[in-house]
């Protein structure tokens, strides 16, 4: 039989419009109305044999009350079997007992084909045939009725619609997200995404990049798209699997294009992508496919591009790649190969353009047959571990753009010839060990934009030839051994932007025209024996963004100027012999923000007109000529941080109304002339941590706000203060802060012998009661059981060396005592930390780091030990525990490192149990700044900037206001200087849960590493959730929040539970939270933002809820 079924939201019902057999139809799915032929296996479990739709859903609004009139219309005998078949045209004349009725167009034609013809054959053409008087025996009055009926089903979604949809209901979709895929609509092609082909409106194209899509690959229904060339579904979250239905993906013959990058793929690469007879260009970068490259990838016929950068690919790098013949591109850059040559083979690829195969743990040497890819035009093996010279081959890729090489372990010189390369623009051969001259013919390179060397061993003078290279726009040489002068024309011929000659051994002069054609943004030549004057060129170089020349013989004055560039943001002059005075025109150097002049001959005062300098974080001018009073414009820097003026002839008071200079850290007036009262205004700086006022003729008393600070250094000795001191100073520890102000009272000495006598009073009370007799056995057993250890560590005592970077009233055999077992508070990857309480009462932190295991250590890993630590040592900042002092034994490898004791433990303990409630909202995010200033601090406010590497919640301590403290940073760093390997190696990694996943593929952390760890501990502040969780299956924190938000659950159902009550008044300010922790996760470290923006994003998140609560520019605590 034919029938019909016909649908109107979930009903359904089935019409017999020709009744030949009484069999029944297959069951059909609430979709369009159909016609069929009955007979046979069905071809799908869901479509009967040989059916084809007429009639959309949104059509079928008049077809069920019109059921009963269509049936009428049918011919009532059907005696013969012939089966009724309804077909598609555009006119037809409707001829009736040989009168002829007028032309009307409509969509379907009844009519009954010979008892030979398939009614299926030809389901979409019209069968040119005489109707027959019982074929129209149906009173003409319902025509009327049949047309409209029809004409509804003219506009009936065309089979790839269809399709289209079925795609879409396999994915979870946003519902603003392809809004407009209407069914309703006759073809697809002006859906969202999709292009049709004008002639036959088949789809032919689908590009849904960035719409969060999520689910599996629709392949089932998307290869049902015949002429399907393109398809775009990167950026979205399509996982976790590529190929679901077995070899439904094979079915997308006519496929050319294919980008899934950037999605939530994994398992590994099907082997279904090797069967698309037409594939020219396959995308899946930032997944995590796993797993070889299966060998069907060596049958392309057709591929031209392959990029499967930044996934979990392991196995050999295969050598088969070189037989894909057609390949002009191909991309494995980061992924975990195991260690392995670069294959020769590919060198065979002869229309190759782009070889891109950085941090895939290459070793080896680089092979000369890549110098046959004559058309490559970029050749990346950077950061890998390739060995020995660079082949000379390589210098005859005569289409190159760009070849770099970067951060190997390459030696021998520089071969001649890439000179001759007439489209070389870049060539980057830095952090290697390359030794010799640089060739005089690689600037010959007539369209060479940027040279990187840096970081190598090379020698001899900069080649004049570099003065004459017409495009160079960036040269970058510095660490290496360069010496001679540089070329008297440098900069004349070039539009330089970036020069960069820094930690070299120059000498000579600045050459007077670097800056003659007006581009320069970059100047850096510190550390050179660099002689002259500073150019008045310079004057010419309004773009100057960073100008650093500190530690050379520059001397004379600086030319005006250069004091006002407009953009300048950094100008570092240290350590030269300058003169003259700083110019009032530094009042137009409206983007400063670093002035560093320390340690040269200036004289003069300092300008009021620097208090126009509204960006200015950091003056330094110690160890100048400078003289008269401060500008008392200097108050009005609300972004000064650091205010160093030591060991120069500055008089007169110390400036009032201060109150601006909120983000003051530092202040060292030490060694002038000052006079009158220190400023009791210094109490109300709220992160001052660093105050040195030493060597001045201050009189009157030391103000008691000054007990509001929470100092790291303080020091007003040899001045001519007088009366009490503030109790939190009276104390041995500050003894040497007031020397030489005899007027001073309330010192040490009396408080000391006070508590010495009332200790003993109340050792001799506790004594007489017999509880100590109890404690002092307890005591003796717990001591017994180290006293093996103990004897060893006080033999040794006299090896041990204490290197203090505060004021200490405590000695390393203080420490050394307390290294109980009965005191260790935790454990960790760097070693064990213990609770020590010293004699005075202060409690400090002591890590052990764990001992080397690696048996002997590397030569100089102690000189390596001592400079990270004393990096370390200087940092100051409100957000990062303060390093005290350091400890070494010489007898033994045995390293400690004391910490100030934070009492409230870390974040990761409070937030994971049952101390949780004391983390409200607002402690949150005023846990989540502090941390975030604390890195950015780290990343961009050290020199050299100083990565943590291990962030995490248990490495950010709270102290006794739940204020965030960044704890270990760089002691993974510490650790490696010494050749550990086994536990120590692990925090170099990072912790799981943690871990950003370039890692797995580079093996190596940078600032970009510390961003995505810190993301993570935004997500566990906003969910509450540690990292790793068995409620995450195999999930970790990141993914399940990404999975969550996906399924539209709601962001609800992500934070912590314990926020119930603070939801209603900062849930906006909670979702932000989490976003920003998002993006600083994100898989791809170009996406992640600096930690310096990361902090103003989080501030900006309560200042833009609640603008109210800001205080002259910061948010109120």
């Amino acid at each position: 039989m034919c029938s019909a079924v016909l649908c109107r939201g979930e009903r359904k019902r089935r019409v017999t419009v020709v009744s030949t057999t009484t069999s029944a139809l297959e069951q059909l799915s609430c979709q369009p109305l159909v016609l069929c032929r009955v007979g046979g296996p069905p071809p799908s479990p869901s479509l009967p044999p040989c059916c084809f739709p007429l009639l959309s859903l949104s059509a079928v609004q008049c077809w069920v009350a019109s059921l009963p009139i269509l049936s009428s219309l049918l011919p009532a005998s059907s005696a013969s079997g012939q089966a009724i078949s309804i077909t598609t045209t555009t006119t037809t004349t409707i001829r009736e007992a040989g009168r002829r009725q007028p032309t009307i167009p409509f969509p379907f034609f009844l009519h009954r084909p010979r008892a030979d013809a398939d009614a299926c054959s030809a389901p979409t053409s019209t069968l040119s045939h005489q109707p027959t008087a019982s074929t129209m025996a149906a009173p003409t009055s319902f025509l009327p009725i049949l047309f409209l009926l029809l004409a509804n089903a003219a506009r009936a979604l065309n089979q790839d619609g269809v399709h289209l949809l079925n795609a879409k209901r396999a994915l979870t979709v946003p519902p603003d997200a392809l809004a407009d895929w209407n069914a309703s609509d006759a073809t697809p092609c002006a859906w969202t995404g999709v292009t049709c082909d004008a002639a036959t409106a088949a789809v032919t194209d689908l590009s849904l990049p960035n719409l969060n899509l999520a689910g599996s690959f629709p392949a089932a229904a998307l290869c049902r798209l015949p002429r399907l060339r393109s398809v775009d579904l990167s950026t979205n979250y399509i996982g976790p699997d590529l190929d679901p239905a077995p070899a439904a993906l094979a079915r997308c013959a006519a496929l050319q294009y294919l980008d899934l990058s950037m999605n939530s793929l994994v398992g590994p690469l099907p082997d279904a992508l090797a069967h698309l007879p037409d594939l020219l260009y396959l995308r899946l970068d930032s997944n995590n496919f796993s797993g070889p490259i299966p060998d069907s990838f060596a049958r392309f016929k057709k591929l031209q591009s392959l990029s499967l950068v930044y996934n979990l690919l392991g196995g050999d790098l295969p050598p088969f790649l070189g037989a894909v013949s057609t390949l002009r591109e191909l991309n494995l850059s980061y992924n975990p190969f195991a260690p392995g040559p670069v294959p020769a083979a590919l060198g065979g690829l002869s229309d190759l353009r782009v070889l891109w195969l950085a941090g895939c743990n290459l070793v080896g040497p680089i092979p000369p047959s890549l110098g046959r890819l004559t058309n490559l035009t970029d050749l990346d093996l950077s950061t890998n571990g390739l060995t020995g010279p660079i082949p000379p081959e390589i210098t005859g890729l005569t289409s190159a753009l760009q070849i770099e090489l970067y951060n190997n372990s390459l030696t021998g010189p520089i071969p001649r010839g890439f000179g001759t390369l007439k489209e070389l623009r870049a060539i980057d051969l830095a952090m290697n060990r390359l030794d010799g001259a640089i060739p005089e013919d690689l600037f010959h390179a007539p369209r060479l934009e940027t040279a990187h060397l840096y970081s190598n061993k090379l020698t001899g003078p900069v080649p004049d030839s570099v003065a004459t290279a017409p495009s160079l726009v960036e040269l970058r040489i510095f660490a290496n051994s360069l010496n001679g002068s540089l070329p008297a024309d440098l900069g004349k011929n070039a539009p330089l932007v970036c020069l960069d000659v820094s930690d070299n051994a120059i000498s000579g002069e600045i050459p007077p025209g670097v800056c003659d054609r007006g581009e320069l943004e970059e100047l850096l030549m510190l550390d050179n024996q660099l002689s002259g004057r500073i150019p008045e060129g310079l004057a010419r170089c309004r773009r100057l963004r960073r100008v650093r020349l500190s530690n050379n013989r520059l001397a004379g004055d600086v030319p005006d100027a250069v004091w006002g560039l407009p953009h300048m943001s950094l100008l570092e002059l240290n350590d030269n012999q300058l003169t003259g005075e700083i110019s009032p025109v530094i009042a137009g150097a409206a983007n400063l923000s670093k002035l560093v002049l320390s340690n040269n001959r200036l004289t003069g005062s300092i300008p009021s007109e620097i208090g126009s300098v509204s960006e200015l974080y950091e003056l330094s001018a110690d160890g100048n000529l400078l003289s008269g009073p401060l500008p008392g414009s200097l108050g009005d820097l609300a972004e000064l941080g650091r205010l160093v003026l030591r060991n120069n002839s500055l008089s007169g008071q110390l400036l009032r109304g201060i109150q601006s200079w909120r983000k003051l850290s530092e202040l060292n007036l030490a060694d002038n002339g000052f006079s009158g009262s220190i400023p009791p205004e210094l109490g109300d700086l709220p992160v001052l941590n660093y105050l040195d006022l030493s060597g001045n003729e201050l009189t009157g008393e030391v103000p008691m706000q000054l007990e509001n600070l929470k100092l790291n250094e303080f020091n007003v000795s040899d001045n001519q203060l007088r009366g009490p001191l503030p109790p939190q100073y009276a104390t041995e520890t500050y003894r040497n802060s007031f020397l030489g102000n005899p007027g001073l009272c309330g010192g040490s000495e009396g408080r000391s012998r006070n508590r010495f006598a009332w200790t003993w009073m109340m050792r001799s009370i506790f004594i007489s009661a017999g509880v100590i007799l109890v404690a002092g056995v307890a005591w003796f057993y717990r001591r017994y059981r180290s006293f093996s250890r103990k004897s060893k560590l006080r033999a040794d005592r006299s090896k041990w060396t204490l290197t203090s970077f505060h004021k200490l009233s405590f000695s390393e055999y203080e420490i050394l005592d307390c290294l109980d077992e009965d005191n260790v508070i935790g454990s960790g990857a760097s070693g064990k930390v213990y609770k020590a309480v010293l004699s005075n009462g202060e409690v400090v932190a002591v890590k052990k780091l764990w001992s080397s295991t690696a048996g002997k250590k590397p030569a100089g890993a102690d000189s390596s030990f001592e400079a990270e630590v004393r990096t370390l040592g200087k940092i100051r900042h409100k957000n990062i525990v303060k390093l005290w002092c350091s400890c070494s034994c010489s007898c033994k490898e045995c390293k400690l490192l004391v910490y100030e004791y934070m009492p409230n433990g870390s974040l990761g303990d409070v937030l994971h149990s049952g101390k949780a409630g004391l983390l409200d909202w607002a402690t949150r995010y005023k846990v989540a700044v502090g941390a975030a200033e604390g890195l950015s601090y780290l990343h961009h406010d050290c020199v050299p900037a100083i990565v943590h590497r291990d962030v995490k919640s248990n490495n950010i301590l709270l102290d006794a206001d739940l204020s965030a403290r960044v704890a270990d940073f760089g002691v993974a760093k510490v650790v490696e200087t010494q050749g550990g390997t086994g536990k120590s190696m692990s925090v170099i990694a990072g912790s799981c849960g943690y871990i950003a996943p370039e890692y797995a593929y580079t093996l190596r952390v940078n600032e970009k590493s510390d961003t995505y760890s810190f993301g993570v501990v935004l997500l566990e502040l906003v969910t509450g959730k540690p990292p790793v969780d068995p409620e995450f299956g195999e999930k970790d924190l990141v993914k399940w929040v990404c999975s969550t938000m996906e399924e539209q659950k709601g962001v609800e159902h992500v934070v912590d539970s314990r926020l119930e009550l603070d939801m209603a008044a900062f849930k906006e300010e909670i979702v932000r939270v989490l976003n920003i922790g998002l993006l600083c996760a994100s898989s791809l470290p170009i996406n992640r933002p600096a930690m310096r923006r990361v902090v103003k994003m989080l501030q900006e998140v309560r200042a833009v809820d609640r603008p109210d609560e800001r205080v002259e520019g910061r948010l109120k605590p």
